[in-house]
């Protein structure tokens, strides 16, 4: 018999997201799985055993640890991802030599992690890759810097770009995230859940608002430009019942295995700032209408998360163009699993199973299959090697 994995999830134990995967751990009749809390990681005192799997949930909705990683007393407050981004990597490099060191396996891993939290680097991976992604000038290593808003203003004119997407280049849940329009009359509007302040101050809002001035709209960029900022085209999306539509397609161990669809009548679905869950089915048949296949637009989420190989759970953000036609991939998540009541595709090996529950089944096959192939490989080094 194989025996079962150690499991430890790095995360903040209060946390749903820890207490969504200790869940399905105890489910599949596995050991309890141990938790290491992030403020122990951001402090450097985490320690593994050896034979331990670590896998890794997110350092997100715990005040001590966003205030140790972004240096901002405020969780509201908008600032701080650049400064957030060079510590977690930081924190995650040191992880995993302690880990190694320990003889533990650390389940993802940190140079992927580097690439998924820059979304200029993500976009020019994934059309390096292939990947259909939205035309960005600051796509890539190589892609210039954006410094403001007049940045901003001439790489939309170099390419022709009227709508954009402005983005904190390492901000996550559409934090910072602004919908900018500009007309051939000089009008510029930008849709966001930035909400400044009388003194210039951005924060994080549940309301979505819209700014209408140029002068209000260069003012907030200029403030977010110093963390880092991606820019691209925004693509017409496909419409569910009057609502724009996107979906966040869950891959698990390369298998696109859980799909959301979500609507809004805003450009940002995400479902906390009013987004809906919209209707899968009527989706796949928009698809098949369309005259495309919907194991295509699942084929497109398993291509973004190949291109993070040691990464074995990544929710992949997939827009379907006008018409449900055609689809590209406006990010890649690490920690895009969090789909509570969601279970797995037909087909997809995940059937029943909600996201945290087949990540548990994927580990432990993994785990077998690794093992099973050692014990082949082991007695067929034995049963080959000639007796003296």
């Amino acid at each position: 018999m194989t025996a079962a994995p150690r499991l430890v999830v790095v995360g903040n134990p209060e946390n749903r997201r820890v207490a969504f995967f200790r869940d399905a751990v105890r489910a599949a009749g596995l050991p309890e799985a141990r938790v290491v809390p992030w403020l122990d990681v951001v402090r450097g005192t985490a320690r593994f055993g050896a034979g331990e799997a670590v896998r890794l949930d997110s350092p997100g909705e715990h005040p001590e640890v966003d205030r140790l990683l972004r240096g901002v007393a405020d969780p509201t407050r908008v600032e701080g991802s650049g400064r957030w981004y060079a510590r977690f990597t930081a924190a995650v490099s040191g992880l995993a030599a302690e880990a190694a060191a320990a003889g533990a396996v650390l389940l993802d891993d940190p140079a992927d992690l580097a690439v998924l939290f820059d979304k200029r680097l993500t976009h020019g991976l994934l059309r390096t890759a292939g990947v259909p992604v939205p035309d960005s000038p600051t796509s890539g290593p190589a892609a210039p810097a954006v410094t403001g808003w007049d940045d901003v203003r001439a790489l939309m004119a170099r390419d022709g770009l009227r709508r954009v997407f402005v983005k904190l280049a390492h901000g996550s849940s559409a934090s910072g995230v602004l919908a900018v329009e500009t007309a051939g009359t000089g009008r510029v509007q930008a849709t966001t859940s930035v909400e400044r302040g009388p003194d210039g101050a951005l924060f994080n809002s549940l309301r979505v608002r819209r700014y209408t001035s140029e002068a209000e709209v260069g003012a907030i960029v200029d403030a977010l430009a110093p963390d880092g900022l991606h820019v691209e085209r925004w693509l017409p999306k496909a419409a569910q019942g009057g609502r724009s539509a996107d979906l966040r397609v869950v891959v698990i161990g390369g298998r696109a295995t859980h799909a959301l669809v979500r609507t809004s009548r805003s450009p940002l679905t995400n479902l906390h700032l009013g987004g809906a869950r919209g209707d899968l089915d009527a989706a796949r048949t928009a698809v098949a209408a369309a005259g495309s296949r919907w194991a295509d637009a699942l084929g497109v989420c398993e291509r973004a998360a190949a291109a993070f190989p040691g990464t074995r759970c990544v929710g992949v953000d997939l827009l379907p163009s006008t018409g449900w036609r055609r689809f590209a991939v406006g990010e890649v998540n690490a920690f895009g699993d969090l789909l509570p009541g969601l279970t797995g595709l037909p087909g997809s090996g995940a059937e029943g199973l909600d996201t945290y529950a087949a990540q548990v089944a994927s580990l432990t096959e993994a785990h077998r299959t690794t093992r099973t192939a050692h014990t082949a490989c082991t007695t067929r080094t034995t049963t080959g090697t000639p007796r003296s």
